[in-house]
């Protein structure tokens, strides 16, 4: 059974958003990855939400974004919010100008037409899908859809454990893939650009670190990436095969969260909602009607990983593993 989207209302809310190309072709090259991430970066400003991380692959995309508790911008952010998500001199720009000439402020009609838009992880995956749609179907002669559903969504604990986890395993996307040995060299990820100097991806990474300071960051980070010692030989190489650790999954072993991240978690993506035992269990009460259960209790351990607790709502029936 599909896991259900949900959102958090009247609160900051952290989000692991997974969206796909339609039939899942491989239509990203790097000249679509930059420009997504140009426009990842724009209509985050526009919508209030932080960008923690992020991978962008050849037929799909992860985010884990934060969003704020939503209180609308002044009248001067509201404008320099559209100004970077349109441009100076688009019709949007120039109706707010207009407004403001002729009510000596915006008025209500354009704080109702952007408002909506604010800090909402549904308008930004929108506005973000919908232009980039715009620019990919002009530039390449085509039409029609793009994405292949909805994107899916997990709520994540707000807290450094769960953050670290979930962005040490969107960021370790390439390697999965076989695209490179080190998550650096893969340029269109939260952290390789922060290993280039980008400032604001720096500043996301170590939002979801509990050190201070980004050489501390960075060493905690590349450490949860890589397996050390007997576990995986060389640091630039996968950890474990795939086939091993199901073998010990089913004999009730435990392995390190490193082990885990070089393999693909259903769990991080179709768990519904991730973090500490209190943090579910007080979310599962919230979606309690949402969910089909009348459980006020009973959080599921993410099993066999020794070294972290974290929590999803329940277990996936099939293939956690892969």
């Amino acid at each position: 059974m599909r896991s259900p989207r949900l959102k958090l209302r009247e609160e900051s809310a952290v989000y692991h958003c997974i969206t796909r190309t339609v039939n899942g072709e491989f239509l990203l090259g790097d000249q679509e990855k930059e420009m997504f991430r140009r426009q990842m970066r724009k209509a985050a400003r526009f919508s209030g939400v932080e960008i923690l991380t992020f991978c962008i692959m050849n037929n799909h995309v992860h985010l884990l974004v934060r969003v704020p508790n939503s209180t609308f911008p002044s009248d001067d952010e509201l404008v320099r919010r559209i100004e970077v998500l349109y441009g100076k001199n688009s019709k949007q720009m120039n109706w707010v100008n207009d407004d403001v000439v002729r009510n000596n402020e915006i008025s209500s009609r354009i704080r109702e037409c952007f408002g909506s838009r604010m800090g909402d992880i549904s308008e930004f995956m929108k506005t973000l899908k919908q232009r980039f749609t715009i620019w990919f179907n002009k530039s390449h002669d085509r039409f029609g859809t793009l994405w292949a559903e909805r994107f899916k969504s997990l709520i994540v604990e707000d807290y450094w454990d769960s953050l670290s986890a979930v962005a040490a395993y969107i960021d370790l996307n390439p390697v999965r893939a076989g695209i490179v040995k080190d998550p650096k060299d893969y340029r269109f990820s939260g952290y390789g650009e922060a290993i280039s100097g980008k400032k604001n991806a720096r500043e996301g990474l170590q939002k979801c670190q509990s050190r201070k300071g980004w050489k501390n960051c960075l060493r905690d980070y590349r450490k949860l990436m890589y397996v050390t010692g007997a576990c995986a030989g060389n640091r630039n190489k996968a950890s474990i095969p795939e086939e091993h650790v199901i073998q010990v999954l089913k004999e009730d072993g435990e392995l390190t969260l490193n082990q885990l991240l070089r393999l693909r978690i259903r769990y991080f993506t179709d768990g519904s909602i991730l973090g500490s035992k209190l943090f579910v269990e007080e979310k599962l009460r919230v979606f309690r009607n949402r969910l089909g259960t009348r459980r006020k209790k009973g959080a599921c351990p993410l099993g066999a990983i020794k070294d972290r607790e974290l929590f999803i709502i329940r277990k996936l029936r099939t293939g956690s593993i892969g």
